[in-house]
Formats: structure tokens, C-alpha cells, sequence
């Protein structure tokens, strides 16, 4: 169980670089300070949950 888990983090890890910075997303730097809000990602992270979700709750 334990190395399934840690298989699914490592491909999340390595998707979330391919669509760590996004069109949409929103980034402001100023001096030491860097604000980063990811809209995009975020709106794509949920799109993608929700259809994991709606296909596992199907076969239940």
C-alpha cells in the first residue's frame, strides 16, 4: 500500500512540474516578496479530481 502511494506521489510530483506555471496563473514579485496564486493549475487539479472521482464512483 505504502509503495502504491508513493508511486501515485511521485507522478503527481512530476505532472505538477509540467503544469507548475500556467497561462492564468497569477505571479507578482517585489523585492523579497513573491506572490504566487495559481488559478489555472488549480482549475485544471479540480476539472481533473472531478472526473477521477465521477469515473471511480461509477464502478462502485
Amino acid at each position: 500500500m505504502f509503495i502504491i502511494i508513493g508511486i501515485i506521489l511521485v507522478v503527481i510530483g512530476l505532472i505538477w512540474t509540467f503544469i507548475g506555471r500556467l497561462p492564468g496563473d497569477i505571479s507578482f514579485k517585489k523585492g523579497n516578496v513573491t506572490f504566487y496564486f495559481p488559478i489555472m493549475t488549480s482549475i485544471i487539479v479540480s476539472i481533473i479530481l472531478s472526473l477521477l472521482f465521477f469515473i471511480l464512483g461509477r464502478f462502485r
